[in-house]
């Protein structure tokens, strides 16, 4: 015999992957916006000058939960992968490209900063586009799950950029950021 595992063995290891992996992704996610306080009902995000291609904001839950789903689907599919060369790479790729993704919210939300926001999603940009290539080379799905997670980070590229042409000023503010309504 010259396997090394039987096909229902190889998928208990994906499946025992994806229920640790996909719940940690998420969570990883979640914790990142909330300590950020990464909502548009935040005052200063409500005071910055949106672009015109800016979703509504329901979409950015949606669609970062889809993407975390299929973050932790595609990573758990390449630590299954053990007869990979390029494994390790693939994980070591992915741990880095997702500590950047976490690094983004409090950048932008909680320290205000749009423009080191903007490196950020940038330095994430090219960890992504290593970790697809590395994800495609290990398990061919595994790199298919990550392009809609790729095409999303390069369109948030796109909007960290508008908003820093639109808000120039808007991380150099000393104030607290509160907004004052009043009722007539």
């Amino acid at each position: 015999m010259n396997r090394l595992a039987s096909p229902s063995q190889l998928r208990a290891s994906l499946i025992r992957w994806a229920l640790f992996i996909v719940p940690t992704v998420m969570l990883l996610g979640f914790l990142s916006g909330q300590v950020s306080g990464s909502s548009a009902d935040s005052p200063w995000f409500q005071s910055l000058e949106k672009p015109a291609l800016f979703p509504p904001p329901a979409t950015f839950g949606i669609v970062w939960t889809v993407l975390y789903i299929m973050m932790g689907l595609a990573f758990a599919m390449v630590c299954a992968a053990w007869g990979s060369r390029l494994r390790r790479w693939a994980i070591i790729a992915f741990i880095v490209q997702l500590a950047i993704n976490l690094a983004w919210s409090p950048t932008f939300f909680a320290a205000r900063q749009i423009e080191q926001a903007l490196w950020v999603i940038v330095a994430l940009d090219v960890a992504l586009i290593g970790t697809v290539v590395l994800f495609f080379k290990v398990r061919k799905w595994a790199g298919v799950l990550l392009l809609p997670y790729l095409a999303w980070a390069l369109f948030a590229t796109v909007l960290n950029w508008q908003f820093l042409e639109a808000n120039p000023e808007a991380g150099q503010e000393e104030g607290s950021g509160a907004v004052q309504r009043m009722e007539l």
